[in-house]
């Protein structure tokens, strides 16, 4: 196969272009996916300055999306002064897969002229999830407790930064996904919550003067397997491993389903994304500040709850950890 746009060779076919790309012309697709989408969210407010940047925290794992967007974040703003990079790498505790991925983000940030960041669940929570997936004290799938974890820290993270934005590489088939599971789930306020967290505009929201720092997902338009490819032309330190604590049942029945719709009818994953982003703001419309909304905050944390003690703070205590200033 010869490239549509210089003849050279092809390295990929998009069905749902139709185009074959060259390695040159397949990575400037990617890169000008990832760069329109950060403009089409106008993720960069006109009130950054030189003199008063927007610190962007980037949630770093090693695995080939958070690489290639922290990638391809430093190269477009590396000589932009509006806009100050940190990355963020989270230690789950557990041997041996989270080592050999922080090797990867360590190799990649040394290269970079970005800050890097690495914390524990070790010293988070006093737990780690070797532990957690061995005990499993209320009966669920390690990648339940991880989840609740991970996003409290990387919000927490950004709180403290004075985070503006927070980045994560969630891709086109990872939002697809979740987008058929909330769906399918007839869920429909956590479709809102989703777009809140996530697919929304970025409204200094408050919630209890707590401030809310958005998250954005760049790489949401771009196919897993060419977030793969590119991390491979671009000869980029990935680690590929799967957490060998991850049990996502559903979600791989999803996979599999929208893989094999996407095989017969090329384009319905961006299709998908399409109608529920849409959807997703009609719903968040709907039900934002109301009564499934956070009106409180946890008694022992402070992260915003309706209940007294919120969810993260349960799970420490299910799994017998503690919290940093607990007695």
């Amino acid at each position: 196969m010869q490239c549509d746009k210089c003849g050279s060779e092809a390295v990929m076919h998009a069905a749902y272009s139709g185009l074959h790309l060259c390695s040159k012309h397949f990575r400037r697709s990617v890169e000008t996916r990832v760069r329109r989408r950060i403009r089409d969210d106008a993720l960069l407010s006109d009130t950054a300055t030189a003199d008063d940047p927007e610190i962007w925290l980037i949630g770093l794992s090693g695995g080939k999306d958070s690489v290639v967007l922290t990638q391809l974040l430093e190269e477009t703003f590396s000589e932009d002064p509006r806009v100050e990079l940190v990355a963020l790498t989270i230690h789950e505790g557990i041997e041996g897969y989270r080592d050999a991925s922080l090797d990867a983000c360590l190799e990649l940030t040394d290269g970079l002229d970005i800050g890097h960041e690495v914390v524990s669940y070790a010293e988070e929570y006093d737990v780690e999830m070797d532990s957690v997936a061995e005990d499993d004290p209320e009966g669920m799938a390690p990648c339940a407790y991880c989840g609740v974890f991970r996003r409290d820290a990387l919000s927490r993270y950004a709180e403290e930064y004075g985070a503006d934005k927070l980045l994560t590489g969630h891709n086109l088939d990872d939002e697809a996904q979740t987008a058929m599971m909330n769906v399918l789930s007839g869920d429909v306020r956590q479709v809102a919550k989703h777009f809140d967290a996530s697919l929304g505009g970025f409204d200094e929201r408050e919630i209890d003067d707590a401030p809310f720092v958005p998250r954005a997902k760049p790489l949401r338009d771009v196919p897993e397997k060419e977030v793969a490819l590119y991390a491979h032309l671009a000869d980029l330190p990935v680690h590929m491993a799967e957490c060998p604590h991850s049990d996502e049942a559903y979600r791989g029945e999803i996979q599999e389903m929208l893989y094999g719709l996407e095989e017969g009818h090329p384009g319905t994953r961006h299709s998908i994304m399409s109608g529920y982003e849409e959807l997703a703001r009609l719903a968040a419309e709907a039900y934002r500040g109301g009564e499934d909304s956070p009106h409180g905050t946890c008694d022992r944390c402070g992260a915003p709850t309706n209940n007294d003690i919120c969810r993260k703070c349960e799970l420490v205590d299910a799994v017998g950890g503690e919290l940093p200033g607990d007695d």
